[in-house]
């Protein structure tokens, strides 16, 4: 595994990114919600025409600055497995100083302003799910079904996760804006939904979503350790259930996903690679960002 010499680029866009990552985050609040039909259908249907190519050509250059991470990538099964498990710790963001200090040393407001940032960029792991599973062949499909249900709460209401992290945002009066979250986590969100709706990446959303399985927990803990030690009760119960969740929904996503398609689908391997590597890049930008809001000059700190 090569690092790239900054692992955290998500270069800025030839407009302004904050600006640019808005319009990219409006277009799909607007194009994902449930909707009628209305007389400016064709209006609504020229803009997806525009931003389906000004999304393709930001991921195109996106694959560009995740290519370092991948000179090495192996093709065989196991070396591939061993390859994508080796990104927890050593992949972009990886580790980052952020984290033990919200566990540790983050006030109410500090957290809160955290929190808000994390919940204006959640794409919704369990819709992504939904989305990338179309056409996939069956035994990785039954895995992201296992975990899609897992995600609802195995049908139970007060278990879907996605709910659970509503209630924390209500518990701690947090209303985020596009206007007012930090563009790097607008991109996050861009990069993860351009995946799960584009059928060219779609073996890029089942890297990045596994990614995500493989790297939660340790974040997840942290945050929720300092959530408690905020005095933040049963409300924490998101981020304290992927703190332990996640890590057998990890090995579950790399036995009956990623192994699978690695031994049946090779020529796979680098969509799968390079959507994981560009997920742990996007987070990356996000705590870049977050420490120099909370830190300050500290902010100069940069992960290990």
């Amino acid at each position: 595994m090569t690092p790239a010499a900054d692992a955290t680029p998500l270069r800025p866009e030839r407009t302004n990114a904050a600006d640019f990552h808005r319009r990219l985050t409006r277009w799909n609040h607007r194009r994902l919600e449930p909707s009628t039909p209305t007389a400016d259908w064709v209006e609504l249907a020229q803009e997806d025409a525009e931003l389906v190519l000004v999304e393709g050509a930001f991921i195109e250059r996106l694959r560009e600055d995740a290519a370092p991470w991948l000179r090495d990538l192996p093709t065989d099964p196991d070396g591939f497995i061993a390859w994508f498990e080796r990104l927890k710790g050593f992949g972009p963001g990886e580790n980052d100083p952020l984290f033990p200090w919200l566990a540790e040393e983050a006030d109410l407001e500090q957290m809160r302003w955290f929190l808000l940032q994390e919940v204006a960029g959640e794409a919704g792991f369990e819709d992504l799910v939904a989305m990338a599973q179309v056409k996939m062949p069956d035994r990785p499909k039954l895995e992201l079904a296992r975990n899609y249900w897992d995600e609802m709460g195995r049908g139970n209401e007060a278990g879907m996760h996605g709910p659970m992290l509503g209630r924390l945002a209500d518990h701690l009066d947090l209303h985020p804006r596009i206007e007012e979250t930090v563009w790097p986590s607008l991109a996050l969100g861009n990069v993860l939904v351009a995946f799960s709706t584009t059928r060219r990446y779609a073996f890029h959303a089942l890297g990045a979503l596994g990614a995500v399985e493989l790297t939660a927990p340790w974040r997840a803990g942290h945050v929720a350790a300092g959530l408690k030690r905020l005095g933040v009760g049963p409300e924490r119960k998101y981020y304290a259930l992927h703190a332990t969740l996640d890590v057998e929904h990890s090995r579950t996503w790399n036995a009956e996903v990623l192994r699978p398609l690695a031994e049946t689908r090779p020529d796979c391997l680098p969509s799968l690679a390079e959507g994981a590597v560009m997920r742990l890049m996007a987070g990356a930008a996000c705590y870049d960002a977050y420490r120099e809001h909370l830190w300050g000059a500290r902010a100069e700190l940069k992960s290990a």
